[in-house]
């Protein structure tokens, strides 16, 4: 794609599992080492990158020469969005081919200014946009989200399939929710199971990128529009998306994984 290196998918399987907070903090960890990097919310009927990102509603991109539009901009990273093109609180009644034609055009109609990286958040399931995605756009790898628990497991191995179907490589897996810590005394309980993300990745021979906590913060800071990486960058969360991103682009140049990246609380 014109102006952008390398496109990375984060996907889910299921939703309700943090997808969308781990793209953002990615993309963000990302942009903190240096690299130029673009976010795509491709969640047609509910995206959430505008709010996590800080953008009024009714901030709208401008026109960049012919059928083009320029991206918007917030701490330092290029993000295009449905959310930028109608009112938040219009619904998207639209079928299949009508969301798979909308993301086309944000994804090619955007004028993408010199991306190391394009995180590309992905919405639920393995339906049109998965495909369009794998038929129409040179992936350089995919990153699942998944929490611990059995039933979000069972998505996760079908999102993970579906890639390897479609010839796109799954760069690794993150555990999100592995922990709830209690604020008040800091005791931490494995209230989703254990180790589900860690299994899941030696079933399928990719890497255990990281996992992190359920915690109230990392909610509130992304909902108020400054992710955990912007609004704490000294925290054990915001080093944890730091060196999971490392870990992609590890990934993406080739290299041989060699075991897991430094999760929260190590």
């Amino acid at each position: 794609m014109e102006g952008v290196k390398h496109i990375v998918a984060v996907a889910s399987g299921k939703g309700g599992v943090g997808k969308s907070t781990v793209t953002v903090n990615l993309a963000l960890a990302m942009a903190a080492e240096g690299y130029r990097v673009g976010l795509l919310d491709a969640d047609i009927y509910g995206p959430s990158q505008a709010q996590m990102l800080g953008i009024g509603e009714g901030v709208r991109p401008q026109q960049a020469g012919e059928n083009q539009f320029q991206p918007l901009e917030a701490h330092g990273i290029q993000a295009m969005s449905m959310a930028f093109m109608v009112d938040i609180n219009e619904p998207m009644v639209w079928r299949g081919p009508m969301v798979a034609g909308a993301f086309q055009q944000m994804l090619n109609q955007t004028a993408w200014n010199d991306l190391d990286y394009l995180f590309i958040d992905m919405p639920p399931g393995t339906g049109d946009i998965q495909l369009t995605l794998a038929q129409k756009v040179p992936v350089s790898g995919a990153v699942i989200v998944t929490t611990p628990q059995d039933i979000a497991l069972l998505d996760a191995r079908k999102g993970i399939e579906m890639f390897r179907k479609v010839n796109v490589p799954v760069l690794g897996v993150v555990e999100n929710m592995s922990l709830h810590v209690c604020s008040e005394c800091g005791h931490s309980e494995p209230i989703f199971g254990a180790g589900g993300g860690e299994r899941i990745a030696a079933q399928y021979e990719t890497r255990l990128l990281g996992q992190l906590p359920l915690t109230l913060s990392i909610r509130e800071q992304s909902d108020s529009g400054r992710p955990t990486v912007i609004s704490d960058p000294d925290s054990e969360a915001a080093a944890t998306f730091r060196n999971m991103s490392r870990a992609v682009v590890e990934g993406v140049a080739g290299q041989q994984p060699q075991g897991p990246s430094i999760s929260f609380g190590d």
